[in-house]
């Protein structure tokens, strides 16, 4: 199937998933999330923060035992910026306001800007992905074009309530792949 297709069809799937079932689903990636990754070299966390309407994974539990566990690490949530289409790190904590911007999407409201150089981990939101790490967003390619800026060795994890599909049929030469999907039910490597 190509993205287009993918993305209609996991929209629906997540649509006739209940704001239950997607809770469960993200308090057991959370979990394995913890069992699964070494965070004791990542100084910098970038993390997208839920979207409730569109039945997203929640990050939260994530967010929250780093902030608690790993006081070392700094989180750092998305932001974006109309004026260049690019999308920003900004500085995020427990104390931190959220605005909601034009597409509806959370964003810290202010922060310092972090160097998407200086990220060691990027939690990265999706539809679905394939096999080979490949991922299906909601269709603007932004973080495609974050991730670019990000280092080589950055780890991107992506957080998904279904299992990656065996292909994505339409893969360009500008989509970034994943390291690792984190499910329900398993770590799928990448």
């Amino acid at each position: 199937m190509n993205k287009a297709e993918l993305r209609s069809l996991y929209l629906e799937r997540r649509k006739a998933t209940s704001g239950d079932e997607i809770q469960k689903h993200s308090l057991r990636i959370s979990d394995r999330f913890f069992s699964s990754f070494d965070l004791s070299g990542v100084k910098y966390l970038h993390s997208y923060i839920q979207i409730a309407k569109f039945n997203e994974i929640d990050t939260l539990p994530i967010i929250e035992r780093v902030w608690t566990e790993f006081p070392n690490i700094k989180t750092v949530a998305p932001k974006f910026d109309f004026d260049s289409g690019e999308l920003t790190s900004i500085e995020y904590d427990g104390e931190t306001i959220h605005l909601h911007n034009s597409w509806s999407i959370p964003e810290p409201r202010t922060g310092d800007l972090l160097d998407p150089q200086k990220i060691d981990l990027v939690i990265v939101p999706m539809l679905c992905c394939d096999r080979t790490g490949h991922r299906v967003g909601y269709g603007k390619g932004i973080y495609d074009r974050f991730l670019r800026r990000c280092r080589d060795d950055c780890k991107k994890i992506g957080l998904n309530a279904f299992e990656p599909v065996k292909r994505i049929d339409d893969v360009g030469e500008h989509d970034i792949a994943l390291d690792y999907c984190v499910t329900p039910e398993a770590l799928f490597s990448f």
